[in-house]
């Protein structure tokens, strides 16, 4: 198997930051990784919200934020572990994750709140 190649933290760019961040299921992989105190398996993110990640489109989310720089994989068995490099990543451009990661966890919450204020809309119509 080929080595996993992780980019030093002076190779590591605001604008690779944003540009891998940019793809909503990117996203989604990297908030979970970044807010877990452990390692996360690459099958953990099988599923994200109410769709289906094929594997292969899971191998090529993991491979662009770990070149990237965001994350850093290892390979235990036939099993792919990831964790965050926040710490690494915040060193070196001071509060961007952390802005970023609030930014999309408010925008999170207010969709779900949408949604659920557009459901209970719905029914009421309905129960009229």
């Amino acid at each position: 198997m080929r080595p996993l190649l992780h980019p030093s933290i002076e190779d590591i760019t605001v604008e690779g930051i944003l540009h891998v961040l940019s793809d909503p299921v990117r996203v989604a992989i990297f908030t979970d990784i970044a807010m877990s105190n452990c390692s996360q398996n690459c099958t953990n993110f099988a599923s994200i919200g109410d769709r289906s990640i094929p594997k292969s489109t899971l191998s090529q989310h993991f491979k662009a934020l770990r070149e990237a720089g965001l994350i850093r994989s290892e390979r235990h068995g036939v099993e792919m572990q990831n964790v965050s490099r926040c710490s690494e990543v915040d060193e070196r451009f001071p509060g961007l994750l952390a802005s970023i990661l609030k930014a999309y966890t408010e925008q999170i919450a207010a969709q779900k709140s949408a949604g659920k204020a557009s459901r209970r809309k719905a029914v009421r119509r309905v129960a009229q």
